[in-house]
C-alpha cells in the first residue's frame, strides 16, 4: 500500500527531521517562573512580527482564543461574532461557559464576512436590559479565502467607534499574509499590514507552519498580563515547553514562505476537478479545497478515496487541506482516485 494521503487537515503535519533536531537541542527552563529561555524567544519573536507589545505561547488555538476573549471582555459582556467562525462554533461554547460572556453570532456571507449594517445593528446601546458589548472578532483566513483588507479596516473602525475592542482568529493568518504578498513578496510586512488592524491576535503554529503543537495570543502588555492569569486558570501554565516552542521558532524561520507551495498544490487538486460529474469545485486562495458532491454521494466518495489511501473530510460538501506532508505527486494521485469515483456508471 502506498503512502497515506492525507488531506484532512494541515494540523495532521509532522515535524521534519530539521524540526526534531531543533526540538532536541532546545535550551529549555521552568515556563511557570519564566525561565523557559526558548519559550521567552519564541514569545518576543511573533510579538515583534505582528507588531504587539508582548505574546503569549498555549499549546492551542482554542485556549489563544479563549483567553484572548477573557482578558478582554468580563462577565456580562458580549462579543460579535459570525454565526460560522471558529470562535463561535468550533470552540465548545467555553468564552460562554467559561467566562459568562454571552456571544452575539451573525450571518456571514460565502467569504466570512458579516455586514458592517449588522455588525452595527447588533452594537447594544449602554442600558441595563442588554449585555455589554465590548468586543468583535474576525477570522483570517475563513475557510480558505482570504478576508480583503479593506474590509478588516472598516469592520475594524466601526467597532472602535462604538468602544469595541477587536480580535483577531488568525489561526491561518500566515496563509492569508503569503497570499497577500504574492510570490517573491515579503510576508512579514503582509503579516503587519493584517495585524496592525487588530488588539489582539491569535496566531497557531500548528497548522500550516507545520509545528506539533503551540498558537500565540499576541497584544498589548496589559492584555497578555490578562491571559496570562487565565491561560493558569485554564490549565496552561507550562514547564519545560521550550522542547515544542523550538519547533514554532524554526516553523516560523524555514516554513513561511514554503506556505505558497501549499497553495500551489491546492490550485492543483482545484485544476484537476474542474467539469467533473456530480462534483462541483470551490477552490478558495490558499490551501483549502472544498467540494460539493451531488445525490447524497459525499460518504461513498469519502469512502472509495480512504480505500484508495487518500483521506478527507465532510459528508455532502467535502474539504482538502494541503500542507507540507503532501507534494504534487500526492495530490495526482487524490485527483486520479475523485475522477475515478466520478466515472463510474
Amino acid at each position: 500500500m502506498n503512502t497515506i494521503v492525507d488531506l484532512r487537515s494541515d494540523t495532521v503535519t509532522r515535524p521534519t527531521p530539521a524540526m526534531r533536531q531543533a526540538m532536541f537541542d532546545a535550551e529549555v527552563g521552568d515556563d511557570v517562573f519564566g525561565d523557559d529561555p526558548t519559550v521567552t524567544a519564541l514569545q518576543e519573536r511573533i510579538a515583534a512580527m505582528t507588531g504587539k507589545e508582548a505574546a503569549l505561547y498555549m499549546p492551542t488555538g482554542t485556549q489563544s482564543n479563549l483567553c484572548g476573549l477573557l482578558a478582554h471582555c468580563q462577565r456580562g459582556d458580549e462579543y460579535i461574532v459570525g454565526q460560522l467562525a471558529h470562535t463561535y462554533r468550533y470552540e465548545g461554547g467555553g468564552a460562554a461557559v467559561l467566562g459568562s460572556i454571552q456571544p452575539q453570532p451573525l450571518l456571514q456571507d460565502a467569504q466570512g464576512r458579516m455586514a458592517l449594517a449588522d455588525i452595527a445593528n447588533a452594537i447594544k446601546p449602554d442600558d441595563a436590559h442588554f449585555a455589554r458589548t465590548r468586543l468583535l472578532c474576525l477570522e483570517n483566513t475563513w475557510n480558505g479565502h482570504v478576508m480583503p483588507h479593506d474590509y478588516l479596516t472598516a469592520a475594524a473602525a466601526l467597532a472602535r467607534a462604538q468602544g469595541l475592542a477587536v480580535h483577531l482568529d488568525g489561526a491561518r493568518v500566515f496563509n492569508a499574509a503569503v497570499a497577500n504578498a504574492g510570490e517573491g513578496g515579503d510576508a512579514v510586512a503582509a503579516l503587519r499590514r493584517i495585524t496592525d488592524v487588530f488588539d489582539s491576535v491569535s496566531v497557531c503554529f500548528s497548522k500550516g507552519l507545520g509545528a506539533p503543537m503551540g498558537s500565540a495570543l499576541c497584544g498589548s502588555k496589559e492584555l497578555i498580563a490578562r491571559a496570562h492569569r487565565i491561560r493558569k486558570m485554564t490549565g496552561g501554565g507550562l514547564r519545560q515547553a521550550g522542547v515544542v516552542a523550538a519547533a514554532a521558532l524554526y516553523a516560523l524561520d524555514k516554513h513561511v514562505e514554503r506556505l505558497q507551495q501549499d497553495h500551489a498544490m491546492a490550485q492543483r487538486l482545484a485544476a484537476g476537478l474542474q467539469g467533473l460529474p456530480g462534483l462541483s469545485v470551490r477552490s478558495a486562495q490558499t490551501n483549502i479545497v472544498f467540494l460539493d458532491v451531488t445525490e447524497g454521494r459525499g460518504p461513498a466518495l469519502l469512502a472509495y478515496l480512504k480505500d484508495a489511501g487518500v483521506l478527507a473530510t465532510g459528508m455532502i460538501g467535502l474539504r482538502f487541506v494541503t500542507h507540507l506532508d503532501v507534494d504534487a505527486a500526492g495530490i495526482d494521485r487524490a485527483i486520479a482516485a475523485i475522477r475515478a469515483f466520478a466515472q463510474q456508471p
